[in-house]
């Protein structure tokens, strides 16, 4: 019996070590192809790396459907009153467009926080789901529309294979959706697997309030008919409100109004608009109740935030 345990952890202990030094690996890899800081395109589709060299303050941001591999670091993500923690372990899925508030706590010019991110093509999930080991299902899923989970070895290789792509550009139109399938793949068969499969899945409720978030996101600065976006879920309205908080916690409405804050202000830095322009822009009837919500959100008035993001060089840009 002492010496199977003692295998055991030997097994145990090898495989940890392994999954470490994979970790580091793509650490390396995200550090060579994103050497200045910011956010690095790449020429694999979907396919975003990031290096940061400085905490910041928290800061709104958009998770569209993706995958965040962190190597490196540490990141706060508040999703509603929920707060989760990102190290150099962790992954995050996204399975629908969710406005959070992102910190960056732990990085600097010596240690970076480096993390890569993968959009998610849902038209390939679906068609994943489709294959007959992918018919079972285990009841109906109810959760956030976001999850933070442990990185693993199956997870680690196909992610080392696409970075390995850029070193081989010639191979990226074949190998790439190759690849980013058996991501896909191994998420699915991993324990957020229900989460990505609930918004994928045609007719899951989940997937209409999906609908009604995708909705929202086109025609936010249009006024919000609670009865109008039931219809486009096809649920009832009481029904709809009570998914669409438990996928994003939070209403209709304060989805909505985040939305549009974030509009502003994106127009604001960008085109140069002044507060009230850039309210009425977004949908506000109002200037001073922009002002007052502008300031709940972001926590100080439009003109004061601006002139604080200029000066600090840049807005930021999500990762």
């Amino acid at each position: 019996m002492t010496r199977k345990a003692n295998n055991s952890r030997n097994t145990s202990s090898d495989a940890d070590l392994q999954v470490i030094e994979m970790r580091r690996e793509l650490a390396r890899k995200i550090a060579l192809h994103a050497p200045k800081a910011g956010a690095q395109a790449t020429p694999v589709q979907g396919l975003t790396l990031f290096r940061r060299t400085e905490p910041s303050p928290c800061y709104p941001a958009t998770y569209e459907p993706s995958f965040t591999v962190f190597v490196q670091g540490r990141k706060r993500i508040t999703l509603g009153g929920t707060s989760y923690l990102c190290d150099e372990s962790t992954f995050v899925l996204s399975s629908l467009d969710v406005p959070v508030v992102s910190e960056i706590v732990a990085a600097s010019a010596e240690v970076p926080l480096l993390s890569m991110l993968l959009k998610l093509d849902m038209a390939m999930v679906r068609g994943i789901l489709s294959q007959e080991e992918f018919q079972r299902r285990e009841g109906s899923f109810q959760g956030r529309g976001i999850a933070i989970g442990t990185t693993t070895a199956d997870l680690l290789k196909p992610c080392l294979r696409l970075l390995d792509l850029l070193d081989a550009p010639e191979d990226i139109p074949f190998l790439s959706t190759l690849i980013q399938r058996e991501i896909v793949y191994r998420l699915l068969r991993g324990p957020q697997g229900e989460r990505l499969r609930a918004i994928a899945t045609l007719g899951d409720q989940s997937q209409r309030t999906a609908k009604a978030v995708a909705w929202l996101r086109a025609n936010y600065a249009k006024p919000l008919r609670l009865e109008q976006l039931a219809e486009v879920a096809r649920m009832g309205m009481s029904t709809l409100h009570h998914h669409f908080r438990a996928l994003t916690a939070m209403s209709p409405l304060q989805y909505q109004k985040q939305l549009r804050l974030q509009a502003a202000r994106e127009r604001m830095l960008m085109e140069g608009l002044d507060a009230a322009s850039a309210a009425f822009e977004v949908g506000y009837e109002s200037a001073s109740q922009f002002n007052r919500e502008y300031k709940r959100f972001f926590g100080q008035p439009p003109m004061r935030d601006l002139k604080a993001r200029r000066l600090a060089g840049s807005a930021m840009v999500s990762d």
